[in-house]
């Protein structure tokens, strides 16, 4: 067999273990959200998007602009406006117009929010370190590694 029909038989199976690699993290995702989706909504009556929504907030106390927020959560701005509102009008999170664009709201975490946000976050650690208990600390710094070997491509 020459070097050449070799080489591209290795690249092929190389291919092949990567796109199982790449369908094992997908349907790893999928096990952890859906888990997070129904333990939130058990728990705390509250969504995905509103969990992401309140901790960025809560990450950033000095607040976010909604286009910084949309930014930051890689969803429409569409998207945040109706969860910004429902948080609003429960009051763990609050919007003002900011004083150099009139057209620009700055959203922050309220009290109330924050509050929520402080017990949630401990039972989102908790949730996770769950399901990745068989996960040991190597490979879990292995696992990093190559999500951020991946992601160095944008």
């Amino acid at each position: 067999m020459t070097t050449e029909i070799q080489h591209d038989i290795e690249d092929e199976a190389l291919a092949r273990q990567r796109l199982r690699l790449w369908l094992q993290m997908l349907k790893a995702v999928r096990y952890v959200e859906g888990t997070l989706r129904e333990r939130l909504r058990a728990g705390y009556e509250t969504t995905l998007p509103r969990f992401d929504v309140l901790a960025a907030l809560h990450a950033n106390p000095e607040g976010m602009k909604m286009s910084e927020l949309s930014h930051h959560l890689v969803v429409s701005n569409g998207n945040v406006t109706g969860v910004v509102d429902r948080l609003v009008s429960e009051g763990l999170a609050e919007r003002e117009n900011m004083a150099t664009d009139r057209r620009a709201f700055l959203v922050r975490i309220t009290e109330k929010g924050r509050t929520l946000m402080d017990e949630m976050t401990a039972e989102h650690l908790r949730w996770i370190d769950e399901m990745f208990d068989d996960v040991s600390e190597a490979d879990a710094a292995r696992g990093i590694s190559i999500m951020l070997d991946i992601r160095q491509k944008d």
